[in-house]
């Protein structure tokens, strides 16, 4: 696979790159960006790239992927419950994925959990922010690393594994260094009566009942 590396850790560096990353998604080409947890991979709001997407992940059948945005208002058309809006007033932006009902939308399919859910996350991520600002629409979003091996965490270990990978496809990696350790972001699901802890990750269960007291698991 053909990737190319482009500096995105200063923000003159961040500006300076949004016209030729937002060129490259336009055309359907796909990208890896630094987040406030891990490098991930995204494309444009569209089938075929997304597909692509999915298959260099080797991603199970209709495992969705997640949304980046940048807050409340810029998330698709979702049904916000109180307790969703109580957590994204707390957490966001930072490493809180939450899980909700999506309303009609003419979203590409590969974005829909089987019960018609969005995931969604807020990035604190200055650059990341700033270009889903510039381009307008919600990022979608998938970890950058093989199935079954840990997240990478720096642009360079990106291109270990894709220069390896045999793919008629162009990947643009956003250098933002190399990114601290840390755990991947909590996912609350919200799209029921209450919400509902699937994974217990940067902001652990008792952080959140200080915001929402009753949280379900599982």
């Amino acid at each position: 696979m053909k990737a190319d590396i482009l500096p995105f850790g200063s923000p003159a560096e961040q500006a300076a790159a949004l016209d030729t990353v937002i060129r490259h998604l336009d055309a359907g080409g796909l990208i890896a960006t630094p987040t406030e947890t891990v490098y991930g991979l995204g494309c444009a709001l569209e089938p075929e790239p997304l597909a692509r997407l999915a298959q260099l992940k080797r991603r199970a059948e209709g495992q969705p992927f997640l949304l980046l945005v940048t807050g409340m208002d810029d998330a698709p058309k979702v049904t916000w419950t109180e307790g969703a809006r109580q957590l994204a007033s707390a957490f966001w932006p930072g490493p809180l994925t939450l899980v909700l009902a999506a309303q009609k939308s003419d979203l590409p399919g590969a974005l829909f959990g089987p019960a018609g859910t969005l995931a969604i996350r807020a990035t604190p991520h200055e650059g990341v922010r700033a270009l889903i600002r510039a381009w307008g629409k919600p990022l979608p979003s998938t970890s950058a690393n093989p199935r079954g091996q840990p997240p990478a965490q720096s642009a360079a270990a990106v291109y270990e594994w894709l220069h390896n990978v045999t793919a008629d496809d162009h990947m643009m990696i956003l250098d933002g260094g190399t990114l601290p350790a840390s755990r991947p972001s909590t996912i609350v699901d919200c799209s029921g009566r209450k919400p509902r802890l699937l994974r217990e990750g940067s902001i652990v269960r008792a952080e959140l009942e200080r915001i929402v007291h009753d949280i379900d698991t599982g």
